[in-house]
């Protein structure tokens, strides 16, 4: 906090983490409120791997 307070960052920087902060809190209220695809589901691929 002291590096901030004797240098803040550029209004820039501060756009990003903010744009940042609020995309990932978007994302967690649509899976909230609307649910996970079951296309982003990952299946387990058991012992095998990828073969049938």
């Amino acid at each position: 906090m002291a590096k901030w307070a004797q240098r803040p960052p550029s209004e820039k920087r501060v756009k990003l983490v903010l744009g940042v902060i609020v995309l990932c809190l978007l994302l967690v209220a649509i899976e909230y409120f609307i649910g996970w695809p079951d296309w982003m589901t990952v299946e387990p691929a058991g012992r095998r791997g990828w073969l049938p």
